[in-house]
């Protein structure tokens, strides 16, 4: 294909006319035309050709991308086939793409090319889409080999509303089993490494979207989350997300055998994970779009009232049983730096029972796997996923009916409590791990060592999901060649209050993946 780098050449330029017509000659009397022969004009110079982002075209972002295609500067058809070629070379290694799509994405993008008078926020621009959401004619195993035959009749909404704004899918990524782990390995795929380091985990569940948008492999990944799962592959990919309040995004699965409980539903969100701030920003208004077969989605705005100025920023005190890294604490610090640089005010101060919120998620989420599904998911699974299971199964207060409807009555206590706080500090900064990223197995090391890494490393992650609210993670320096993110959090549909606090630190700490691309290098 023709490389997409290449210079283009100036456009000639246009001696400007300053003088007045007036102060000019008088102009000669021009001669009669010759019968047959048009008089000359003067040449009109050409338009200037549109310029293209720097770098080859799988470095580009999504926003540059779809810019860039849609002025005519490049085609669709480059830029999928520079995103393939870097897939192709990377992927081997990292295991991120697990279903490649490369044939179907090149006649979309042919197509795309075809119809760019049609085009939408994302047209001709590559994307990821993870491996346990409904993709039409594929099977959505969910990281299970038993689940093969398990054929999609239809596009999951998040898939809908990416391919009808012109998104192309290079392919689908890795999850763990039933996506119920915070590290991407299963029996059917294998293992997804970390690109920064193969000895740390690349997160999970959606470890290979976290995997694959970091690496190059598409300028966008979708990926879910109903305890961590944007959040912590951001973290460890050293990438941003949004976990939007639940009914931000539609969500369904038509090959699904039942309904999933109601509070699990409620605290699951589909997502974006990018290279950017810009880059999430315009897939959350993408993959928000309404799709009718969600109940639960909500017709929000995107953008909500702004708060009085200056904003004031909670960076949540850390509780005392949470042995914190010291490069953590760097990290926050230096996030919270920069948005006081950025003209926010922030106070380090004590956030609403923080503990009491994560144990309201974990037991309820638990009693509702223990119920609905455990026995059927236990028969079809490996060995790691039942050590890493009974890890977070041993840390839940198993509940009789009683329990189970006052603690979700409880989880009303909470979202109010954390609403109220809102109202005098409009987002929260917190730490995504207070502990260096662990190995691509860690889990399943031992029922304790699970209890560890979901309540004292990650509880400031996954007790959000409890509460449905939305939370921004951005990265914010590199210690030790490995990524540190941040959290954001804000009130219930406030992702813009949450973005825009991500953007305001990543205006100062850079895009943390270049230098990844060139270690890679």
């Amino acid at each position: 294909m023709a490389k997409t780098t290449a210079k283009r050449p100036p456009a000639r330029a246009v001696k400007p006319t300053t003088k007045r017509a007036a102060a000019r000659p008088a102009a000669k009397k021009k001669a009669p035309a010759k019968a047959g022969i048009r008089p000359k004009t003067q040449p009109k110079a050409a338009a200037p050709k549109p310029r293209l982002p720097k770098g080859p075209a799988w470095q580009w972002s999504a926003v540059d991308t779809a810019a860039a295609i849609r002025s005519g500067a490049v085609s669709s058809v480059e830029v999928t086939e520079a995103h393939l070629a870097r897939l192709h070379e990377v992927n081997p290694k990292l295991n991120a793409v697990v279903v490649d799509l490369s044939e179907d994405a090149l006649k979309a993008a042919r197509a795309a090319d075809k119809a760019r008078d049609k085009t939408g926020l994302l047209h001709g621009v590559p994307v990821t889409i993870k491996e346990n959401v409904d993709y039409q004619g594929r099977p959505n195993p969910n990281g299970v080999p038993a689940q093969m035959g398990i054929i999609a009749p239809s596009d999951a909404p998040v898939v809908r509303n990416l391919k009808t704004a012109g998104a192309i899918v290079l392919g689908l990524t890795n999850t763990p089993e039933f996506s119920f782990r915070g590290f991407t390995d299963n029996p059917l795929h294998g293992l997804t490494l970390n690109p920064w380091d193969p000895e740390i985990t690349c997160g999970g569940s959606s470890g290979g979207a976290g995997a694959a948008v970091a690496a190059g492999i598409g300028t966008i990944a979708h990926g879910n989350d109903i305890g961590g799962s944007l959040r912590w592959p951001a973290h460890c990919n050293g990438i941003v997300t949004i976990k939007p309040t639940q009914g931000r995004i539609p969500a369904y699965n038509e090959s699904a055998a039942s309904e999933r409980p109601m509070l699990s539903h409620l605290m699951s969100s589909q997502g974006p994970l990018a290279r950017s701030v810009a880059d999430v920003r315009l897939a959350l208004e993408v993959m928000s779009r309404r799709d009718p077969r969600d109940p639960w989605w909500v017709p929000a705005p995107l953008q909500g009232n702004r708060p009085k100025r200056p904003i004031k920023v909670a960076l949540a005190r850390i509780p005392d049983d949470m042995e914190v890294d010291p490069a953590v604490n760097t990290a926050l610090r230096q996030a919270a730096d920069h948005l006081e640089r950025s003209g926010y005010r922030v106070s380090e101060v004590e956030v609403p029972d923080i503990s009491g919120v994560w144990q309201n998620w974990c037991d309820i989420i638990t009693n509702e796997v223990v119920v609905m599904q455990e026995a059927k998911m236990l028969a079809v699974t490996s060995e790691d996923f039942h050590k890493a299971w009974g890890g977070m199964r041993a840390k839940a207060e198993m509940l009789d009916l009683a329990g189970w409807m006052k603690a979700t009555a409880q989880r009303s206590t909470h979202i109010r409590a954390w609403q109220l706080f809102f109202e005098e500090y409009p987002v929260v900064l917190a730490p995504t791990t207070v502990k260096p990223t662990p190995g691509p197995r860690e889990d399943t090391v031992s029922a304790e060592r699970v209890r560890e890494i979901f309540f004292n490393e990650i509880r400031f992650i996954s007790a959000i999901n409890v509460l449905g609210l939305p939370g921004a993670v951005v990265p914010v320096a590199v210690h030790d060649d490995k990524p540190i993110g941040v959290q954001l959090i804000a009130g219930r549909y406030r992702e813009d209050l949450a973005l825009d606090a991500a953007a305001a630190i990543e205006k100062r700490a850079g895009m943390l993946v270049r230098q990844l691309w060139e270690r890679m290098t």
